[in-house]
C-alpha cells in the first residue's frame, strides 16, 4: 500500500476542495454515486482531493489513481491540465480522464474502463 504522507498537499486548498464537493457538476455527482462506499472493486475513492498544489476530481490512495472529468471548463486549459498531470505523475500517480458527456451518456462504458484499468494493474 502506498505511503500517504509521500504526496504533499497545500492545506490552503482544503476550503476550496470542500466548496467544490458541495458544488459538484452533474457528471461528478453521477460518477461519485458509482465510486463511493468502495463500490469499485472495494477501493476507497475520495472526491475533490488536494494533491500537491492542485485539486483532483477523484483519488484512490491504494491505486494511486486520479480520475478526472473534463468538460467545457477545461476548454483552453489543455496546457495547464497537462502540466498539472505531469507534476502529479511524478509522484507515481496514474490518471484516467473522461469527458463530461461520456459520464452522463455512457456510464457503463466509463465504469468498464475504470474496472479494466484496476484489473490490468493487478489490483
Amino acid at each position: 500500500m502506498p505511503r500517504r504522507n509521500l504526496i504533499p498537499y497545500d492545506p490552503d486548498l482544503i476550503e476550496k476542495a470542500r466548496y467544490l464537493r458541495n458544488n459538484s457538476t452533474l457528471a461528478e455527482v453521477l460518477l461519485w454515486n458509482k465510486l463511493k462506499c468502495r463500490q469499485m472493486h472495494g477501493f476507497q475513492f475520495l472526491r475533490q482531493k488536494p494533491l500537491d498544489k492542485y485539486i483532483v476530481d477523484f483519488f484512490c490512495y491504494d491505486l494511486l489513481l486520479v480520475i478526472e472529468i473534463d468538460g467545457s471548463s477545461h476548454n483552453g486549459k489543455e496546457a495547464y491540465d497537462l502540466k498539472r498531470q505531469r507534476k502529479l505523475e511524478s509522484y507515481g500517480i496514474y490518471f484516467l480522464r473522461f469527458w463530461d458527456s461520456d459520464v452522463k451518456n455512457n456510464m457503463p462504458g466509463v465504469l468498464q474502463v475504470i474496472s479494466d484499468w484496476i484489473e490490468d494493474h493487478n489490483f
